[in-house]
């Protein structure tokens, strides 16, 4: 299996300072400040990166076990949320809010919320999470 890298820079003091991030496979890229992070200012942030991920992630995962179930999905859309609070005085991601949306024909409601739950839990990104942050789930199948 590969191993997967970034970088990141950080340059001047925690509040005026900036940084940007790269992916090695050079896919992506971007820039972030304590305002983009802590303040709601309009760019990118670690937790944006990390729902992404987990986005990313869970889709795939969905898709997998549904066809594994011999039900192959026609689309999975996954939308993160990553909330950072702060938690005993520190700044803590502590909810990913999971929004699953998927074309699967041949199942009902029921099923694909099941599918959507174990995926969910089985995926490596939260796996990776798992203890540390609430997941919220919110799947539904479309038509």
């Amino acid at each position: 299996m590969p191993t997967s890298s970034a970088t990141a820079t950080w340059n001047g003091v925690l509040k005026s300072g900036s940084g940007s991030y790269s992916a090695g496979s050079g896919a992506f890229a971007g820039d972030y400040t304590f305002a983009t992070r802590f303040e709601g200012a309009k760019g990118t942030n670690p937790e944006e990166l990390i729902a992404a991920a987990h986005a990313a992630c869970l889709s795939m995962a969905l898709s997998a076990g549904l066809e594994r179930a011999g039900t192959p999905p026609t689309s999975i859309t996954t939308t993160a949320s990553c909330s950072i609070d702060m938690v005993e005085g520190a700044p803590k991601i502590t909810t990913m809010r999971l929004k699953v949306r998927g074309r699967v024909a041949g199942i009902d409601q029921a099923t694909f919320a099941s599918a959507a739950e174990g995926a969910k839990s089985n995926c490596p990104v939260s796996k990776a999470l798992a203890g540390n942050v609430a997941f919220e789930l919110d799947a539904k199948l479309e038509s």
